[in-house]
């Protein structure tokens, strides 16, 4: 467990010492300062677990307002900050106030090293499980949003990126989704503005790939009447209806490079003018973007600003191909058949284990989308009860899963699905010396996942 980073903003530089040379024989990393300035300029360099400030400096000894105005700025900028404030005996009627005004609880000077100690233990604790609660609510509701039907994460990779998802999905911050084709970029797009404080607004999504060059403002920023030919009545440009709401960019790289800085300025201002207009409009929209392109070397083929890209991926989330997601494609692929049975009237239709064994060993160069097309086009065309291998019509010479780190994958019909997963376990053991955190990201598992296999098929 990584050890709790302390802000101490105090004028006196015995107390700073002293308290610096107490919290450091506890395990405490200690950032010291002497005024409310330096204190703020810390903040914003780095994050702090608790801070622990004093109330009264150099401007004025005695009232405690240059402490409360730092812990109002402390608050506004990182309103989750646990703040314990210090005073001297008999100001008590001030820490109160303090408390009143968001500061977790005091201590007075001179201090109790005990007390001192289980007062700021409290307070990481307390806000180590308000994240921890943050967190799990913004789980939640991703996978109780109306995206999240059928939205299975099962693999090691797709969790790792749901709790980055999670993390991130409460902020205004711009996120851009990078993933091949048919990887559910457009989903994981919802999941964020489900999971965001925006989830009540507007989500609008635009298929950047879809605008003609010749539209692309009136589309983006909207027009008044007259403004050109066709423009026969006043109209909402996509940022507009997006407005409070998430804007989402598909296919981002297709933006014609001349337009590119008229995005760029409404996503530095969060200005805009229609087309025809001179009025200037004010929107506040959260952007979220997605592309299968590389960006780095658009910027360097000088197809795309180099600038534009820092706004927008202030956060970038890899979502991985469905060859990554092993654990996932079985229970993706009964998902599916659900869905579609229930489509066309084909409650009968099951899966043969040949069809879960040549699933397993495909590599889905059409990811997520290829398997759904495939269950899809097997269900509407299956004579029988149990859709086998030949129903799904797969290309044979495409990669198996797995197979360019762990050898060939026996062919269909020679082994049971338990065996060609029992020997994928052994191999990727074997080739990763016993490691079972590499074992299990090279077979897209997660540790239990894969003790949950090793047990099954009495692996040690």
């Amino acid at each position: 467990m990584n050890r709790p980073n302390i802000l101490i903003a105090d004028d006196q530089r015995d107390v700073r010492e002293a308290l610096r040379l107490l919290l450091k024989s506890e395990g405490w990393g200690c950032t010291a300062v002497e005024s409310p300035a330096q204190a703020l300029a810390a903040a914003r360099e780095r994050q702090f677990d608790v801070a622990l400030i004093d109330l009264n400096y150099t401007r004025d000894t005695t009232s405690g307002a240059e402490g409360m105005e730092l812990l109002a700025e402390l608050k506004a900028f990182d309103a989750d900050l646990p703040v314990v404030v210090m005073t001297a005996w008999g100001s008590i009627q001030v820490a109160v106030e303090a408390m009143r005004h968001g500061a977790g609880d005091f201590i007075e000077k001179p201090w109790d090293n005990a007390r001192l100690m289980s007062v700021l233990g409290n307070q990481h604790a307390l806000a180590r499980a308000r994240r921890r609660g943050q967190r799990l609510q913004a789980e939640n509701r991703l996978l109780r949003g109306p995206a999240a039907e059928g939205f299975i994460a099962e693999s090691a990779s797709m969790r790792s990126l749901l709790e980055r998802l999670a993390r991130v999905a409460p902020s205004d911050a711009n996120v851009l989704i990078l993933g091949e084709n048919g990887t559910g970029k457009g989903v994981i797009a919802r999941l964020l503005h489900d999971a965001s404080k925006r989830a009540e607004a507007s989500f609008v999504k635009v298929n950047m790939g879809g605008i003609p060059e010749t539209v692309f403002e009136a589309e983006m920023f909207g027009h008044v009447r007259g403004a050109f030919t066709d423009a026969k009545t006043d109209r909402i440009g996509r940022f507009e209806l997006a407005d409070g709401g998430s804007l989402f960019l598909d296919e981002i790289a297709n933006i014609p490079l001349a337009q590119q800085p008229k995005l760029l300025r409404v996503l530095e201002d969060g200005e805009l003018e229609r087309v025809g207009s001179s009025r200037t409009l004010k929107v506040d929209v959260r952007l979220i973007s997605a592309t299968n392109a590389d960006l780095a070397a658009e910027v360097a083929g000088g197809t795309f600003r180099k600038d534009l890209l820092f706004r927008l991926n202030t956060v970038e989330l890899h979502l991985p191909p469905l060859r990554e997601r092993g654990e996932d494609i079985p229970l993706l692929a009964q998902s599916f058949l659900q869905r579609f049975a229930q489509r066309y009237q084909r409650d009968d239709l099951r899966f043969a284990p040949s069809a879960l064994n040549a699933m397993s060993a495909y590599a889905w160069p059409g990811n997520v989308r290829e398997l759904a097309h495939s269950i899809e086009r097997a269900v509407l065309m299956a004579a029988a009860g149990a859709l086998d291998a030949s129903a799904l019509n797969l290309n044979a010479d495409s990669v198996a899963v797995g197979a360019g780190a762990m050898g060939a994958v026996p062919a269909v019909g020679q082994v049971t699905v338990e065996e060609a997963e029992k020997r994928m376990v052994r191999q990727a053991l074997e080739k990763t010396g016993g490691n079972i955190q590499r074992a299990a990201t090279l077979l897209g598992l997660s540790r239990p996942a894969l003790y949950r296999r090793m047990e099954k098929y009495g692996i040690e």
